[in-house]
């Protein structure tokens, strides 16, 4: 699989000012990429709890990004691609907030808080990013698409608190570090996306913090494996190789030709489609009031696409 990435430095000479952003080349298949990346992060969390029966969540952490880390950094060796040095401190900052800061955020939450609390996180997340595209990622939402996200935001969010006892609590701040690790994360990934595939952007992202993956992986070894079945196992392999790997692939190809903002916004969809992957494996109910709340949902984010994004 080969993207284009538009070429756009991040960096730009001493004196000169840095350029903004050429316009999304191609908005509708930005989308569509973007939401094959939702799909693939929509089913972690049923992955999650099905890997849950044969490892520890701290184990699970480190040694699904150390099995994304092996195949990336092979897949860059037999390509012979160069590290790109001058980017070495942002992809450090996306790997920190991508591979640890989201995961390891939502894991003490949901320790603390019940799980409908993590739909806000999915809730605001796509606004949050649209935030952080507009303050360092050289995009300029204009009102009609600041409408439409928040639309959107509030949608989600009332499909996930309906019918919960919510309490605030201290997981609530977890839960808020947890979104904004994501949406930086993601725009500063989206921004390498413009100048390489998006592929060497979270495989080098990987790499970069694989030694930490390692010391987490041989530090939670002796107590976080527990007789895995097939099953955990596989679910293992899909949070390695899926959500740590091949779903960032398409979402960050998604956003260097679709726009940051505007693709972000298709993962408003993401609660939903882990509620049908939850059906699938976990024969979890899907009822007639959640497929309204996704058709809702999914129409804002078509309305989206065509607000202007500067």
């Amino acid at each position: 699989m080969t993207d284009t990435p538009i070429a756009q430095p991040l960096v730009s000479p001493a004196g000169a000012a840095t350029p903004a952003p050429a316009p999304p080349a191609h908005p509708l298949a930005g989308l569509a990429l973007g939401f094959i990346g939702v799909v693939i992060f929509g089913a972690t969390l049923p992955a999650t709890r099905i890997a849950l029966d044969g490892f520890s969540p701290a184990f699970i952490t480190f040694a699904r990004a150390l099995i994304a880390a092996s195949v990336a950094g092979a897949t860059l060796l037999i390509l012979r691609k160069p590290f790109p040095r001058k980017h070495a401190l942002s992809l450090l900052m996306a790997g920190v907030l991508l591979v640890y800061g989201f995961p390891g955020f939502s894991s003490v939450a949901m320790q603390t808080v019940p799980a409908s609390h993590g739909g806000i996180v999915l809730g605001v997340l796509p606004l949050l990013t649209a935030t952080f595209a507009a303050l360092f990622g050289g995009e300029r939402p204009g009102p009609a698409f600041w409408a439409w996200s928040i639309a959107g935001a509030v949608l989600v969010m009332i499909f996930s608190l309906s019918g919960a006892d919510i309490a605030p609590g201290l997981g609530d701040l977890w839960l808020a570090c947890a979104a904004l690790s994501a949406a930086c994360g993601y725009v500063i990934s989206g921004k390498l996306a413009r100048t390489r595939p998006g592929w060497e952007v979270i495989s080098w992202a990987l790499v970069i913090t694989a030694p930490l993956s390692l010391a987490g992986t041989l530090f939670t070894r002796e107590t976080g494996i527990h007789q895995p079945d097939t099953n955990a196992l596989i679910a293992l392999g899909y949070l390695s190789l899926g959500s740590m790997f091949a779903g960032f692939i398409f979402w960050n190809w998604g956003m260097a030709i679709g726009g940051i903002a505007r693709v972000g916004q298709v993962q408003l969809l993401q609660s939903f489609v882990t509620l049908g992957v939850s059906a699938l494996l976990l024969d979890e109910t899907v009822t007639p009031v959640m497929l309204g709340f996704a058709t809702a949902v999914g129409i804002v984010v078509w309305c989206g696409r065509k607000a202007k994004v500067g």
